[in-house]
């Protein structure tokens, strides 16, 4: 048996601790770490606007919402999951970056007014 003078020692020697869950939890690293960066998103909800004094088949898009759904020479607009126009992008300054203004001569034949909500998305190139 250890006398008891011993035992005395020994818990002197390594006193117990709490484990602080803070510094635990720094350990792990942040989940965007571990599987890399996060994709940016490739398509937005905007406003379609009609402008008729643009040509058919012409969409005018701000720069910045360009670049924050990737750089194109065709975009897509699609409203209300079933309606898909394709247009060929113009940038302009003047246009607001949540609105995408396009020619709305036909649009009213497929249930499409102005300031219409409707997702916007680059494609490579123009399907037939």
């Amino acid at each position: 048996m250890v006398p008891p003078e011993k035992k005395q020692q020994n818990e002197e020697e390594l006193p117990k601790r709490k484990i602080d869950v803070r510094t635990a939890l720094s350990l792990i690293p942040p989940a965007t770490q571990l599987f890399g960066q996060q994709k940016k998103p490739r398509e937005r909800r905007i406003r379609l606007r009609f402008h008729n004094e643009l040509k058919e088949g012409i969409a005018k898009v701000n720069p910045d919402l360009l670049k924050e759904i990737g750089e194109g020479e065709y975009i897509e607009i699609v409203v209300a999951g079933r309606h898909r126009f394709q247009y060929k992008v113009e940038v302009d300054e003047n246009v607001p970056v949540n609105e995408v203004w396009v020619n709305g001569a036909n649009l009213p034949e497929y249930g499409i007014a102005d300031n219409s909500i409707a997702t916007v998305r680059v494609i490579k190139k123009q399907e037939a």
